[in-house]
């Protein structure tokens, strides 16, 4: 997706993503993913686009703060159909954070629709679909994960305290609502273009990058929370975490992937980066080497300067970018 420099089509004033109204002039707005904009609506939150479809704004824009355009009124968008599951209206700590995960969620989307990665709800495709399962972890534990097509995701990740102090108790350099959801699809996009892709070219690279897949998950965690990683984990991950099994080296890749690909429309939507920096390379590492690393270099000193981490506190060893450039080879051709 990248935070694209959105524009208000009625005054031009600069938009964020999230904006449901225009600051400047007071117009309401909608997100149209078919158009990938932040589109008008009228008074009534109704937008009218170039072939005469009528579209809605969603109806948990109170509930969640969602701005994308619905196709019913009354209904609610592609987005709040991938939702399974939320708290329930009587959960106010559940409530309050459910908005922080269904903005991560939307920014993923946007991204993925930009990639070209299919995107098949349960509600289409009940076998091989994605949903959302959001829980609050009032009453009890919850487990991030994903298990065939269903992510789930803790919504205490939404608090700052909660998340920062899980971070720390895992040493982590970066953890964020966002990050959980790119992770968490990793493993669904592994399972969907790798695992089914008939293809035992693509699955035997995928094990000599990754390692193989069908050894014991749980064995692996339990190896991994008792002894943590080898000492030289960082010549062949991206994070410690990747070490305990290849599916979660590969969603950990997965999730870098999308980190620096969006990133990168960023910066390029902003002046950071002249679009033609992102052309011209036959391989996504060397994209990785020649663009990013520089900018994340330059980002990090940024943070620094205002006393803050680091941006991307993460060292991109030739194994990592080979896993990288694996990755960005799934992505379907334009």
């Amino acid at each position: 997706m990248g935070v694209k420099a959105y524009r208000c089509r009625v005054c031009g004033n600069p938009l964020y993503f999230e904006n449901s109204v225009c600051v400047s002039c007071g117009t309401g707005l909608g997100y149209a993913r078919a158009e990938r904009e932040i589109v008008p609506v009228d008074a009534s939150g109704v937008y009218v686009d170039a072939d005469g479809w009528i579209w809605h704004v969603c109806h948990n824009l109170g509930l969640s703060g969602c701005t994308w355009l619905a196709p019913l009124e009354g209904g609610q968008c592609v987005s709040c159909d991938l939702t399974r599951t939320r708290p329930n209206d009587a959960d106010a700590a559940g409530l309050a954070n459910f908005p922080l995960a269904e903005r991560a969620k939307r920014h993923l989307i946007v991204e993925l629709d930009s990639l070209g990665f299919p995107l098949v709800g349960k509600n289409q495709d009940a076998v091989n679909g994605l949903a959302f399962d959001l829980l609050s972890s009032t009453l009890g534990q919850v487990m991030i994960a994903h298990n065939d097509g269903i992510v789930t995701i803790d919504l205490a990740e939404g608090d700052d305290s909660h998340r920062e102090r899980v971070r720390s108790q895992l040493d982590e350099p970066y953890r964020t609502m966002l990050g959980h959801f790119r992770h968490e699809v990793g493993h669904y996009y592994e399972w969907q273009l790798v695992e089914l892709a008939g293809d035992p070219g693509l699955l035997a690279r995928a094990r000599e990058l990754f390692g193989d897949e069908t050894t014991d998950y749980q064995e692996a965690v339990d190896r991994h929370y008792q002894n943590g990683p080898p000492t030289d984990w960082r010549l062949a991950y991206i994070s410690s975490y990747a070490t305990m099994h290849p599916y979660e080296d590969f969603a950990e890749t997965w999730a870098h992937y999308l980190h620096i690909c969006d990133t990168l429309e960023t910066a390029v939507s902003f002046g950071l980066v002249p679009a033609a920096e992102l052309l011209g390379r036959a391989r996504f590492r060397d994209l990785v080497s020649d663009v990013w690393v520089p900018l994340s270099t330059a980002l990090n000193l940024v943070n620094r300067s205002m006393g803050k981490d680091d941006l991307y506190p993460f060292v991109l060893a030739d194994a990592v970018l080979e896993k990288l450039d694996f990755v960005a080879s799934l992505r379907p051709a334009a």
